[in-house]
């Protein structure tokens, strides 16, 4: 049970735009969503960093996606890590594949590419944080500055979401629960 209430949408009519943005984006409202209703303005400049995060740049979104599971599994998160994985899905990534996600420096699902955004991903979700020069080499030759930037942004927008449902119990609803609950161990 989540440690502070998820706060009941049709008393925030303010915020009615933003929760649709949410329940549109998901396919269900997300409780994380309702928890930090209790802070409009925190919701409010949150949505539009999410929103410009992990739906705009030049990342590919499913690779994103990928990242969100990485650090949410190394930071302990169940809530980001379930969430990830369901909207990596519904993006159009194989669960074979989001279940062999930390396979990925042998498994043949992954690209070098990819490898070397996981293993940042990886390595900067640890604590302390283990990304090395060697791993930003490797990412320099798949990916622009800027894409980097908007890598290392996913990663640290987890770092923040892995915390707060970690820390407040966010309770999992049934879409990402089930969809976590279907994939091989």
């Amino acid at each position: 049970m989540s440690r502070v209430p998820p706060v009941a949408p049709s008393t925030i009519l303010e915020l009615a735009p933003l929760l649709e943005q949410a329940e549109r984006a998901m396919g269900y409202l997300p409780n994380d969503v309702l928890s930090l209703c209790h802070w409009p303005e925190l919701l409010q400049s949150l949505g539009g960093l999410v929103h410009t995060v992990l739906q705009t740049g030049e990342v590919h979104h499913t690779l994103k996606r990928l990242i969100g599971i990485i650090s949410s599994r190394t930071q302990g998160c169940t809530y980001c890590t379930a969430h990830s994985s369901y909207g990596a899905n519904q993006l159009g990534v194989d669960a074979e594949k989001i279940a062999a996600v930390f396979e990925f420096e042998t498994s043949p699902l992954f690209t070098d590419a990819e490898r070397a955004v996981l293993r940042v991903a990886w390595h900067g979700a640890l604590q302390p944080n283990a990304v090395t020069d060697e791993d930003f080499a490797a990412l320099k030759a798949h990916f622009s500055d800027r894409e980097i930037v908007e890598i290392v942004a996913v990663l640290s927008l987890y770092g923040f979401l892995n915390r707060w449902n970690g820390t407040l119990n966010t309770e999992l609803e049934a879409p990402p629960a089930a969809f976590a609950a279907s994939l091989p161990e």
